[in-house]
């Protein structure tokens, strides 16, 4: 089953313990980012700290009734300048507004991940899975219809081999 609108969004409005998503990509092509994407390449920066919309209250809320949402980004340097941007842009505010977020830097060694794609698992009872072309233009989501106990083995994975995001950037230039 594919998921778009309102389904796709009632999965984070839905969930009662965890949202939890693995990043693979070096860059997303998503066209509601474009404008925000030129800013950053003509050196526009946001303070992270007065960033709020309805992703930063919806996290906020939800961190607020002990509702986890996380993620791992498997990267390697040098950083793409999507990641410069994702890193500086979104993932700084989302940090201050409750997600959990963590770098995989697999650039000196092997991935323990190879060939696992993106996705999101909430309650480590349902994935979804997302499908990307190559170079990070989203296809679809789509609901997977099998047994999750591999996705439970590759978050494990990713969250102990990974670090979190402000130990990973600190001393960074984004």
């Amino acid at each position: 089953m594919l998921l778009a609108g309102e389904e796709w969004a009632a999965r984070f409005e839905d969930y009662r313990q965890e949202a939890w998503r693995l990043e693979t990509l070096p860059q997303y092509l998503m066209p509601q980012e474009a404008e925000e994407l030129r800013a950053f390449r003509d050196g526009a920066r946001i303070d992270p700290a007065t960033v709020r919309n309805e992703y930063t209250d919806r996290l906020r809320r939800q961190a607020a009734e002990g509702r986890v949402q996380g993620r791992v980004h498997i990267v390697t340097r040098p950083l793409s300048e999507y990641l410069r941007f994702e890193f500086s842009q979104y993932y700084r505010p989302h940090l201050l507004a409750g997600e959990r977020i963590r770098i995989l830097d697999v650039t000196d060694r092997a991935n323990p991940l190879e060939g696992v794609q993106d996705f999101w698992m909430f309650d480590q009872s349902e994935v979804v899975l997302m499908n990307y072309e190559p170079d990070g233009k989203q296809i679809n989501r789509e609901v997977f219809e099998g047994d999750v106990t591999p996705f439970i083995d590759y978050q494990r994975i990713a969250v102990a081999e990974s670090v979190p995001f402000e130990e990973y950037v600190k001393g960074l230039d984004l």
